[in-house]
């Protein structure tokens, strides 16, 4: 089959961790014999920060680290773009919650009579932050929406957004995180990886993340950006050291010289969206790092708390469990095994392209009206 993908970016993951799915999914269809295309506009904000900020050196190293997207990957100005043309074939259009509503209102009417499957994939809060603009995308003609939890999926149904909406959550590309074969020399105790963003956390980080590793003396790691002159400050405070932006395809192997890793969900996903877990769980658990998360509710029983991870309550339990799971390193590892064990057996992104591809089989037989994938 063919594919056709509109996505913000492929090939930056600059404040744009949907481009690590995107990029698991697209290898995985390759791998199988599909053609894949993916559109990125020209102007798109995650490529030109990240342009900016480092040049041509990312892009380039993208290119290395995945050779089997070379040449999927076609960069578009909305205006001038030749939607006939990019759709011309396609068995699968798939486009992002993350264009502008134009391009979205664009391919539903170009579904109208086509022989393609349209299908908006959300990977984001926006349906609860910002109801109206998704509401503006008109998604009537879509054959259906893939939202990344449970609960979101349901939003779409309650609100008739939608005809039809699946379940569709991210996962780890096992072919990229795992442990590294030579596990190298740990330089440092705790490492955590994302984005500062717009408020939406700041209390978090500083229980969760920022605290425990200062009371601990930790030998700690942040990687991301987004971050203010105040949370720079904090953090150097705090004895922790800020690295910003991580390629995604470099994450496996710093994971590997830290003990441990903490999930802080942001404020959206443990109260408007509850149950949603972010991608960097999937790729933490994957690497076989043993890792703790601020609460968070797994309501769709993707994992098992105590297990897989363990979860803190506050940040006086985060200090505790960070302090045992350093402590105890056999044990850590131990549960941090059972971790990677699930991932592999039910959250990769060869999982979710067989979801992917169950989905398209039911909505070409005219099946189920709204099931989870």
């Amino acid at each position: 089959m063919r594919f056709v993908m509109f996505y913000h970016s492929l090939a930056s993951d600059w404040n744009h961790g949907n481009a690590h799915f995107l990029r698991g999914v697209a290898a995985e269809l390759l791998a199988r014999g599909h053609q894949v295309a993916v559109y990125e506009p020209e102007d798109g904000w995650s490529a030109t920060r990240l342009r900016v900020e480092h040049g041509a050196a990312p892009f380039e190293a993208f290119a290395a680290r995945y050779p089997t997207l070379r040449g999927i990957g076609h960069r578009y100005r909305l205006e001038t773009l030749d939607l006939d043309g990019a759709l011309a074939g396609a068995d699968v259009v798939m486009v992002h919650e993350w264009n502008e509503p134009a391009l979205v209102r664009a391919v539903a009417e170009r579904r109208q009579g086509a022989d393609f499957l349209a299908l908006f994939h959300d990977t984001h809060h926006r349906a609860t932050s910002d109801p109206e603009g998704l509401a503006r995308c008109d998604l009537g003609s879509y054959d259906a929406v893939l939202a990344f939890g449970d609960v979101l999926r349901q939003l779409y149904l309650e609100r008739g957004w939608c005809r039809r909406a699946f379940t569709w959550h991210e996962a780890a590309d096992a072919r990229l995180f795992h442990p590294p074969s030579r596990p190298p020399e740990k330089t440092g105790d705790l490492v955590w990886i994302g984005n500062w963003g717009d408020d939406e956390r700041t209390a978090e980080l500083r229980e969760f993340l920022i605290e425990p590793a200062r009371s601990l003396g930790l030998r700690a790691v942040v990687h991301g950006v987004r971050y203010p002159d105040e949370a720079r400050a904090t953090l150097a405070a705090a004895g922790i050291e800020y690295r910003g932006w991580l390629p995604n395809f470099e994450v496996p192997e710093v994971f590997a010289r830290h003990r441990v890793t903490v999930h802080v969900p942001r404020r959206p996903y443990t109260r408007a969206l509850p149950g949603i877990p972010t991608i960097r769980v999937f790729e933490a658990l994957a690497c076989a790092i043993p890792l703790v998360s601020a609460p968070w509710e797994d309501r769709e029983n993707l994992f098992t708390v105590g297990r897989d991870y363990l979860v803190a309550r506050d940040g006086a339990e985060m200090t505790a469990h960070l302090r045992r799971v350093l402590a105890h390193p056999d044990e850590a590892e131990a549960r941090a095994a059972e971790g990677r064990r699930t991932v592999l057996a039910r959250h990769t992104c060869a999982h979710r392209v067989d979801e992917l591809l169950a989905v398209v089989s039911d909505l070409r037989d005219g099946g189920m009206q709204a099931e989870v994938a």
